[in-house]
């Protein structure tokens, strides 16, 4: 590095990648900030420059002395050791040292009194969280979320059947292993220790795995437009099960919200789905196998009118990026259920499930989120399905000509309707066998009211105690031409 270069660098100014000071004289604090770039992806440190970037410069003495002292403070107070490169680049003001942090293979790296380190913009910070601990463990390799044992959990929560399937499928029922006991199986198999089941064996072949882990679940929900902050919804459900069973309860909820198109098919026929199967197939499955099961979040399936998202727990680890996983490059965050899930899910591995739904449809952004702490991959909807009936799905026409966007509770709300006359907000909420007052004013009454479907049979007084509900002449039109179609 010539002073050219270093003076480019500096006016750049400090940030998580690089560290000014004037000077130091604490191997405490030096390992602390070798520690922290160590722990974060690597870094600069430059010695004999002002907070501000200004170039204060060193002597030749004191030269001598920082770079004993940065020494001393990467070889003894670091744990493990760190191995940084020094320069010294001579200035008119006097000599820089430029040293170079490498990110740390060995991570996490503490420093004496076995405090961990990490850099937040241009400062540092302390861990101390037990999930960013738990996943800095992750990330070096000495614990994976997969195999930690689930509390409270036995072999009796093993689904016997589904593991049977799986045991015979991939060993054969005369293997080497038949004669084992299950608690034996599981451990052999790294789905437990004997006693306990871990996740990998929980979230595989386990009985209601929401019992001790609720938050691992897909929340499913499709919206009438492009806005996340909609409040209504056309279709919603919760989840559960083993990671087979959330895969194919997910992969229906899309199939049910999207649209399928006849691409020269017979009108008779079903068509085919807008979007590739096989592009949502790998996205789903890879959100559900190498999202972070150290962060307490459920997966999230959003459809909306022009894109599909699939939002997954956990950023890329260690130094991934979009375009090395578009590329094909991977890591295993979990390799237990990753090497089990292979023979269970549509999973092909090696990194091969990106660039083979990016293949399929290329239309796909992959935005990853440090900050909160997610991925997320954006599926964008044929511009032909949605383009200009954004609108009409956000404030219908309500003219009995055209069939609105009705989402299930509307139509559940106008049969009934239909059915009963006009009835109180009481009386539909006993007809539909529900509690909330406020569920069924959001998500029946007040779509209905907006598509002009239903009126009210004192429109001056909206909240009277003796308001009710009827439908309009456009429900009337709309349940007629549904009776047609049928």
């Amino acid at each position: 590095m010539d002073q050219t270069e270093l003076l480019s660098t500096l006016s750049r100014g400090e940030d998580s990648r690089h560290q000014f000071k004037r000077d130091a004289t604490n191997a405490d604090g030096l390992a602390a900030e070798l520690a922290a770039f160590a722990n974060s992806g690597g870094g600069w440190l430059f010695l004999g420059v002002n907070d501000d970037g200004s170039i204060a410069g060193l002597d030749d003495s004191a030269v001598r002395r920082l770079n004993q002292l940065l020494g001393n403070a990467a070889s003894q107070h670091v744990r493990p050791p760190v191995h940084p490169l020094t320069e010294n680049v001579q200035t008119d003001q006097g000599i820089v040292i430029a040293m170079e942090v490498p990110d740390g293979l060995a991570k996490p790296y503490l420093d004496n009194q076995g405090r961990i380190w990490v850099k937040q913009g241009s400062d540092k910070r302390h861990v101390t969280s037990r999930e960013e601990l738990q996943r800095m463990f992750q990330r070096s390799g000495l614990v994976y979320a997969d195999v930690v044992p689930v509390a409270g959990t036995s072999t009796d929560d093993i689904d016997d059947k589904a593991f049977t399937i799986y045991f015979n499928r991939r060993y054969g029922e005369n293997s080497e292993f038949s004669g084992l006991t299950r608690e034996q199986l599981l451990q052999n198999l790294g789905l437990g220790d004997g006693q306990e089941l871990n996740l990998a064996g929980l979230m595989l072949f386990g009985r209601n795995p929401q019992r001790w882990r609720p938050a691992f679940e897909v929340k499913a929900v499709a919206f009438p437009s492009t806005a996340l902050h909609d409040t209504r919804y056309l279709d919603s459900e919760d989840i559960k099960g083993t990671l087979l069973e959330q895969f194919r309860g997910a992969f229906a909820f899309i199939k049910r919200n999207l649209h399928h198109v006849q691409h020269g098919r017979s009108f008779n026929t079903l068509g085919e789905l807008e979007i590739p199967e096989t592009a949502l197939e790998e996205l789903l499955v890879n959100a559900l196998i190498h999202r972070d099961y150290f962060t307490s979040a459920s997966v999230r399936l959003m459809v909306f009118t022009d894109r599909v998202e699939i939002v997954s727990p956990g950023h890329l680890p260690d130094s991934l990026s979009p375009d090395d996983i578009s590329r094909g490059k991977t890591i295993r965050r979990n390799p237990t259920l990753t090497e089990h899930a292979s023979h269970i899910l549509p999973y092909r591995g090696m990194g091969s499930g990106i660039p083979r739904a990016l293949e399929a449809w290329p239309q796909i952004d992959l935005v990853d989120d440090p900050a909160g702490n997610q991925f997320r991959t954006v599926i964008w909807r044929p511009e032909a399905e949605w383009s200009g009936k954004v609108t009409d799905q956000v404030t219908p026409p309500v003219t009995p000509p055209v069939t609105p966007p009705v989402t299930p509770p509307v139509k559940k709300l106008l049969g009934l309707l239909a059915e009963e006359g006009e009835l109180s907000n009481a009386s539909l909420r006993e007809h539909l066998k529900l509690k909330d007052r406020t569920h069924v004013r959001k998500h029946y009454i007040d779509p209905a009211l907006e598509q002009g479907l239903i009126e009210y049979t004192i429109p001056d007084k909206p909240n009277s105690r003796l308001q009710k509900y009827r439908l309009t002449a456009a429900g009337q039109a709309w349940l007629q031409q549904q009776n047609n179609k049928g």
